[in-house]
């Protein structure tokens, strides 16, 4: 890691826009370069969380749903917000069982990334959740959700073929494929 000093001065800054999910804050700043400008930073009041499912077979589990800031339906590991009053293991397994009915007795952190660090400074960690019971969803009122089961590799080609571009799933395929020898 870098121990290079921020380049970037912030002027001022104020709270743009605020719902039950998200805020918006603007900054008046001087860049790197020492010019004015503006920079504005999307703050999530939860925090990212992604699970892949793998079974003894190797086989994972996949959630569909239309992505409304998409415009597309989108194939990704199973994911949502962690409260700040849940630790992210809690998240990850309450997560799991509502989009897919699974329940893990073994979980392990896999990675941590910074979904879109130009605009957002969420932080989301991918789980792999082993040691598998299934069960029945609990669906949130606003999701209209599929469940695939499928082969790790398959998803993996997913991946690979562009078909799977969510950045926590994206990132946990990879890394496990990696972690595989795959």
């Amino acid at each position: 890691m870098s121990d290079q000093k921020n380049p970037w001065k912030t002027i001022s800054g104020e709270l743009i826009y605020e719902n039950e999910w998200i805020k918006l804050d603007e900054y008046q700043v001087i860049n790197p370069s020492g010019g004015r400008g503006i920079y504005g930073k999307v703050s999530f009041k939860g925090r990212a969380v992604g699970i892949l499912p793998i079974d003894d077979s190797l086989n994972t589990w996949l959630v569909g749903q239309y992505r409304y800031t998409l415009s597309e339906y989108s194939w990704e590991m199973p994911m949502g917000a962690v409260p700040k009053d849940e630790t992210y293991k809690q998240g990850a397994l309450r997560e799991l069982k509502e989009e897919t009915g699974l329940v893990a007795s073994e979980l392990e952190f896999l990675c941590k990334i910074h979904t879109s660090n130009s605009v957002t400074d969420e932080e989301g960690h991918v789980y792999v959740a082993k040691n598998l019971v299934e069960g029945k969803p609990e669906f949130d009122d606003t999701e209209d959700i599929a469940i695939k089961k499928l082969p790790f590799h398959e998803a993996l080609n997913w991946v690979l073929e562009g078909k799977i571009t969510d950045s926590l799933t994206v990132a946990g395929i990879l890394k496990y494929a990696r972690i595989l020898g795959v």
